[in-house]
């Protein structure tokens, strides 16, 4: 489990997630957020991003992250290998002429719909990481995940991976947990146990609608919007979310810690071991992640794209330029500046820091607005695993394996640390010097 604190220049880059052809997709995912963002182009005629932009994109990028040794691209869309094998092979060559041999390393986002063997062997001739969207079990994954003719998609997926495995693509499954995936936690995690790579991603799915939204206009609202919304039907429940990542915590914890890789789970321990969460749901400020569009226009985060959060355009303002200016600087500071008392004063801040503003559409006990949807499940989530993630983060501190917490967990006969009957006054297991009942088992 690499865990490592942000180096000063990670801290003061940014990152672009670019978007080939928009929100075009061979899918038409029902709880997709991207999807209807065609209408904000209306006149747009062309999918694919242009030769002109695509070069003019990977130059400014290079150039405005030239103190960083290595530089990271990613593609998403909509369903980015809709641009076509070609397209990629000139990204590549343009990355390498204007990388002049600094390292570059791309990662793309895929529904494996197009996947075959000439993609795959290009992925794996140039070492793209591929995040692949794979929501779990057929009966599941086809709920949700189907094309425009309505048929499913599962077995197509499937032959995605295997296709990625058979040559050697790194992978990461992407899976998006809904009103009904997060009602069978271990069958979801048991079956991407048994067919992923290791490395799993769990997003939970929190959108808002409005009601009889005119054609031309987004039916997924925004957070910070005044128009009166509701949540959809098929977006996980708070306290769902948090019992979701709890059981699939508890099968982990005991049996995959260092062979199984869960973002969240990393992301976690980042925070308890006093980092800063790499992840951008839960670190301080946000601002640093943007989106660009197929035709060049620039948005503070994949979450906001709408008119007022546009930046600008690469073809008539620096890449640089709009990832540092004034604009962009108040849309990441807001995360922390409209953070809650609430929240502020909450145990796990530490971890949670409000977690995306994309979900903070909830109201505190004090009637404080800016309450993030999913605080409940959150709480739950984070005072569950507190011992573990102590536990794990001692280790680590004294240079030992995190994975050593599994033997930990086998000690206390297949109880929690929670439910252990450990002496509440002797030295608590964890490594922290205090006594069991002051640490770990203060909540037992």
């Amino acid at each position: 489990m690499p865990i490592t604190p942000l180096s000063q220049e990670q801290a003061s880059g940014y990152h672009v997630m670019a978007k080939p052809v928009g929100p075009a997709c061979n899918l038409r995912c029902l709880y997709c957020f991207y999807l209807e963002k065609y209408k904000l182009y209306p006149d747009r005629t062309e999918t694919v991003m242009s030769a002109e932009t695509l070069e003019a994109y990977i130059r400014q990028y290079i150039e405005g992250l030239s103190h960083q040794p290595e530089i990271h691209f990613a593609w998403q869309g909509g369903e980015p290998t809709m641009a076509g094998l070609d397209f990629f092979r000139k990204a590549v060559k343009l990355q390498k002429q204007y990388a002049e041999g600094r390292t570059v390393h791309n990662a793309l986002q895929t529904n494996g719909i197009l996947m075959d063997d000439e993609w795959a062997a290009f992925l794996a001739e140039h070492n793209f990481l591929i995040g692949l969207s794979l929501d779990g079990p057929e009966r599941f994954h086809d709920a949700f995940r189907r094309d425009a003719a309505g048929r499913p998609s599962f077995k197509r997926v499937m032959g995605a991976l295997e296709t990625l495995k058979k040559h050697e693509v790194e992978f990461n499954i992407l899976a998006c947990v809904n009103r009904q995936t997060a009602d069978a936690p271990e069958e979801v995690y048991r079956f991407l146990r048994a067919h992923g790579s290791g490395f799993i991603q769990f997003i939970p799915i929190v959108e808002r609608s409005i009601e009889n939204a005119a054609p031309e206009e987004l039916a997924l609202v925004k957070p910070d919007g005044d128009i009166e919304a509701t949540v959809t039907p098929w977006s996980v429940g708070p306290l769902q979310y948090g019992a979701f990542l709890t059981t699939i915590f508890d099968l982990w914890v005991r049996a995959d810690v260092g062979t199984q890789f869960v973002q969240f789970f990393d992301t976690a321990l980042e925070a308890w071991m006093g980092y800063e969460p790499s992840l951008c749901f839960f670190r301080t400020q946000c601002g640093d992640a943007m989106v660009l569009e197929s035709n060049g226009d620039l948005y503070s985060c994949d979450h906001f794209v709408y008119p007022e959060h546009r930046l600008g355009n690469l073809m008539e303002m620096p890449l640089s330029a709009m990832a540092r200016s004034p604009e962009q600087h108040v849309f990441g500071a807001a995360k922390q500046e409209k953070l809650p008392a609430y929240c502020r004063a909450c145990a796990f801040h530490f971890v949670c820091k409000g977690e995306c503003p994309k979900h903070r559409f909830l109201t505190t006990p004090e009637n404080e607005s800016g309450l993030n949807y999913l605080c409940e499940g959150y709480r739950h989530f984070f005072k569950h695993v507190d011992p573990y993630m102590r536990f794990m983060a001692n280790e680590l501190r004294n240079r030992r394996p995190p994975a050593n917490v599994m033997e930990w967990v086998r000690q206390q006969s297949g109880a929690s640390p929670e439910k252990s009957k450990t002496d509440p006054n002797a030295l608590c297991p964890c490594g922290s010097g205090r006594k069991y009942k002051k640490c770990c088992g203060k909540n037992a």
